[in-house]
């Protein structure tokens, strides 16, 4: 089972990460290591979504990474791929049983060596670190009620030209469905007040891209000319 964009049919899909993403063996077999998990594998980034990363992460000539929610490790395979000589990624996460998954796969990629990973409740980590060296790309993929914690702690951390990537912000559709039962999915009420915190940020500039399930990108506001 391949992660899919929304609104994708199966087919779309398949001809977008043919034509585009593309997908090599081990990011391939890392996959599949993870849809053999069931359900809960709908939580790793689609091949699109990675290749988009991998790709940001190279332009933007990223030296410090940090993501915040790792899973299987799909996610920080693709930014570390991207690094600059020399960078290094720290990924936040709770489980290191879902961690661990992913780390022969770095291993196999020639990346585990640019990879920290922190076992901590990440608003904890963000909080103790330094201000040097400044963060130039961060992935937000976690507990959505936590959203603004991780995006305020970066955001005093961020690079000049550094760029937050928050995902799910499309949700499956449901922020912008005025019938969404709330009560049965509270976290589209968090990504709905993310969502609204970003855009009413003075101190960023953010486009929100219809890629996978929604991912925006922030950055910091342009001076007033």
């Amino acid at each position: 089972m391949t992660p899919k964009g929304i609104g994708l049919s199966a087919d779309v899909q398949e001809y977008l990460v043919a034509h585009g993403a593309g997908i090599d063996p081990i990011a391939q077999e890392l996959i599949d290591v993870t849809a053999e998990l069931g359900r809960i594998s709908g939580m790793q980034v689609a091949p699109e979504q990675a290749a988009f990363m991998t790709m940001l992460t190279r332009l933007l000539d990223v030296r410090f990474a940090v993501e915040v929610g790792t899973f299987t490790g799909f996610s920080a395979l693709s930014i570390a791929r991207g690094l600059s000589p020399g960078g290094r990624l720290m990924c936040c996460d709770v489980s290191g049983e879902w961690v661990s998954v992913g780390r022969p796969f770095w291993d196999r990629a020639g990346v585990a060596h640019r990879i920290e990973v922190v076992i901590a409740p990440a608003a904890e980590t963000l909080a103790a670190l330094p201000e040097e060296p400044p963060i130039d790309l961060a992935f937000i993929d976690a507990d959505k009620r936590s959203y603004k914690i991780y995006y305020e702690e970066i955001m005093r951390r961020l690079s000049s030209k550094g760029i937050i990537l928050a995902d799910n912000v499309l949700w499956g559709g449901r922020v912008a469905d005025p019938d969404a039962d709330l009560d049965e999915n509270p976290d589209t009420a968090h990504i709905r007040e993310f969502n609204t915190h970003v855009v009413a940020d003075p101190r960023t500039a953010q486009v929100m891209l219809p890629i996978a399930d929604g991912l925006t990108l922030i950055t910091h506001a342009p001076d007033p000319q």
